[in-house]
This record gives C-alpha cells, sequence and structure tokens, in this order.
C-alpha cells in the first residue's frame, strides 16, 4: 500500500520480524479477527496455484513486474559440495584429586551461566500486556529461577502460551550430537513445568552457529543436525519448523606480527513453545515450606551415569574432562514428560526444577533460594 516506493523496494526490502504464512481462503476471516484481536498488521499479498508461475502485479501501473516461471528461480539450483573431515578429541578425564566440595560449590555458584541474573532481568518491564502469567522471578522473595516463560493467551482466559530454552555449546568441545541433544532435552525439561498435554504440541526453534570451514566443524554440524532432525526429534514426536544460522563463528587478526584466532564451538540454542491448558498450575522451584511434611525426589534421566565431560564444574577448574553428558534413554526422556505432565494437570507438585548447568547441587539450591529456607 506504500504508493511511494517501487515494486522493486517493496519486493526486495529485507524487513526483519515477519512471517509468511498460508491461510486456507475459508480461515482468512479467522485469521483475520486473530490479527484485529492482537493489533497485528498483516496484509495478504496473494495465493498459490498449481501452476508453478510466479507473477507480481502492480496495480498502480496496471504490470507485472515479475512474470516468469518457477524453474528458472528454483530449476537448476546449484548444489553446494564440501570436503569435510572428522576430528576425533581425547582428553583426560576431569581430575578431582584437589577438588574440595565447599570450594567446588562457590566456584559454580560465581560462573556466569549459573549465577543470579536479576542485573540482566529488571533492566525492563516484565508485566507488559498484564497477560504475563510467569516470569524469571519466582517467590515472595522474587529469585530468578524460573524453568519457562508462561503467558496467557487473553485477559480473560486461562489458556495461555509457554516458552523455554536449552542449550549446551560447551559439551561440542567433545561430542557434537550429545551437544544437541542435551540443548533439546533441556528445553524439554525446562518448559515440563506448566500444563501444557500431549509432547507434540510442543515446537522448536533452533539456532544453529557454527564455526564454517575450520577444521571438523562442518562435519561436526552434520553430526549435530542429524541428531536431532533425523533421530532424537521424530522419536519425541516433535517438529522443528524455525529456526535460523551463523556460519562464521570464528574471527582471526594480526597482531605485533603473529597471526592470532578466536573460534567459537558449535552451539545449538533450542527455544522451545507450546500451548497452555491452564496457566495456573505452572510449577515454580520455590520451596513450600508452608505445606507441612514434603518429600524431594530425583528423577534421574542421566541413569546414574553423572558424567562430568564440559561442566560447570570442570570450567571453574580450567578443564574441560573427557566424557559428556548426554540423553541416554529417549523413551525414558519422552515418559518423564508424560509423567510430569500427569502430576502437573492432578496439581500433584509443590515444586519442580530440572537439572542443568551446575548439577544436582546447584538446583537444590536455586529451590532453596526461591523458598527463602536451607
Amino acid at each position: 500500500d506504500e504508493k511511494g516506493m517501487s515494486p522493486l523496494e517493496i519486493w526486495c526490502n529485507e524487513s526483519q520480524e515477519r512471517y509468511v504464512l498460508a491461510v486456507a481462503a475459508d480461515k482468512l476471516p479467522l485469521f483475520e479477527a486473530l490479527c484485529q484481536r492482537e493489533r497485528a498488521p498483516y496484509a495478504v499479498i496473494g495465493e498459490a496455484t498449481e501452476e508453478k508461475h510466479l507473477t507480481l502485479h502492480d496495480d498502480h501501473f496496471d504490470n507485472n513486474p515479475i512474470d516468469l516461471p518457477m524453474n528458472v528461480l528454483l530449476g537448476k539450483t546449484p548444489k553446494m559440495h564440501r570436503q569435510v573431515s572428522s576430528k576425533t578429541v581425547q582428553n583426560p578425564p576431569l581430575a578431582q584429586e584437589e577438588i574440595q566440595l565447599k570450594e567446588a560449590f562457590h566456584r559454580v555458584l560465581r560462573l556466569p551461566v549459573v549465577a543470579e541474573k536479576t542485573f540482566l532481568i529488571t533492566i525492563g518491564d516484565r508485566s507488559v500486556t498484564a497477560m504475563v502469567a510467569r516470569d524469571q522471578m519466582v517467590g515472595p522473595w522474587q529469585i530468578p529461577v524460573a524453568d519457562c516463560a508462561v503467558t496467557t493467551a487473553s485477559l480473560d482466559s486461562y489458556h495461555g502460551e509457554a516458552m523455554s530454552m536449552g542449550e549446551r555449546a560447551p559439551v561440542a568441545l567433545l561430542d557434537f550430537g550429545a551437544s544437541a541433544r542435551l540443548a533439546v532435552a533441556e528445553s524439554i525439561t525446562n518448559i515440563a513445568a506448566t500444563n501444557i498435554g500431549d509432547i507434540k504440541r510442543i515446537k522448536l526453534s533452533a539456532n544453529w552457529m557454527s564455526a564454517a570451514g575450520h577444521t571438523g566443524e562442518d562435519a561436526g554440524l552434520y553430526e549435530a543436525v542429524k541428531a536431532v532432525g533425523e533421530e532424537l526429534c521424530p522419536t519425541l514426536g516433535i517438529t522443528i519448523p524455525v529456526g535460523k544460522d551463523s556460519m562464521s563463528m570464528r574471527t582471526t587478526w594480526e597482531e605485533n606480527g603473529e597471526q592470532k584466532a578466536v573460534t567459537a564451538p558449535l552451539s545449538l540454542v533450542i527455544s522451545a513453545f507450546a500451548r497452555v491448558e491452564d496457566v495456573r498450575k505452572t510449577v515454580t522451584p520455590q520451596l513450600r515450606t508452608d505445606k507441612g511434611t514434603t518429600r524431594l525426589l530425583l528423577l534421574d534421566l542421566g541413569e546414574g551415569k553423572n558424567r562430568l565431560g564440559a561442566t560447570a564444574l570442570a570450567q571453574v577448574y580450567k578443564q574441560l574432562g573427557d566424557k559428556p553428558a548426554d540423553v541416554v534413554n529417549v523413551e525414558t526422556l519422552k515418559n518423564f514428560f508424560n509423567a510430569m505432565q500427569a502430576l502437573v494437570a492432578d496439581d500433584k507438585l509443590l515444586a519442580y526444577h530440572d537439572r542443568s548447568d551446575g548439577g544436582l547441587i546447584t538446583t537444590l539450591a536455586e529451590m532453596a533460594f526461591a523458598g527463602n529456607c536451607g
């Protein structure tokens, strides 16, 4: 509708944060009603036909700036060929002889990925729209340990949406596939705290970051994508409809005549999204000392393996270790989610927190902080 822009400018501009959706013609009134309710601008830009021909019509000049068969664009796209090689990593196990529990705990709690992050959270308003049912701050003492974010669908409804994240970039230094699987698993164990239902309702967004062309990274990227895209997610029944990538995670420079370089490990950041049946049923990490005698239960998805490679503990002692954590059994993860959903729906849980960076002791500490207890 912008008369001051040419068809070229409108068609080719790189506008961010826009989505192109295919909507059935009979569902268009419903879609329009949703957009009006959410105050979301939209435009119907055309219709899909069986004929593989792209036509762009300009009503102002009554001509077709684009009028060409689709095979011109897609029919003979050249394929990229890459010669890649795998890299074998062999590291010594984590040296634990000099590690003292109290000192190790203090170090882990100060590691940025584990440490308290109020300074990042309070710089913004967490209640915009008045439909935020679960933000980062948990309990009366407002400790930022929430597992997932939950919003309501409208001001007069308890239905809503949940969002969570998962990432395990350091693990890629030891095992590309394990790093990707753990990212997906963490997003699932985080979002399990709210009332979703079927695991198939969860949709993932995958943000891939890699130093393409660096030794072993291309093969590692293939291994990681295959691990989640062809193996883990299909088994779980979860789809990844969207994502993005950054393939230049390496920088080089010259300093005092010496070549220097910094290369980031392969990183997969997973964002999980799902519809929530009742936002009031969301469980937080806050330990409830006002509920009488209670029990703390550990559901060990690692099946007792307790591998320490590329953990927060290893990092604070400037080590890497040899064997990282991994998704041991996909069916166990799936059954865990189903069991959690049954317990959440029946209001059987007083508190819940996933085991993540920092291990079990950090999980318990964060729950105690949120409950102001010891």
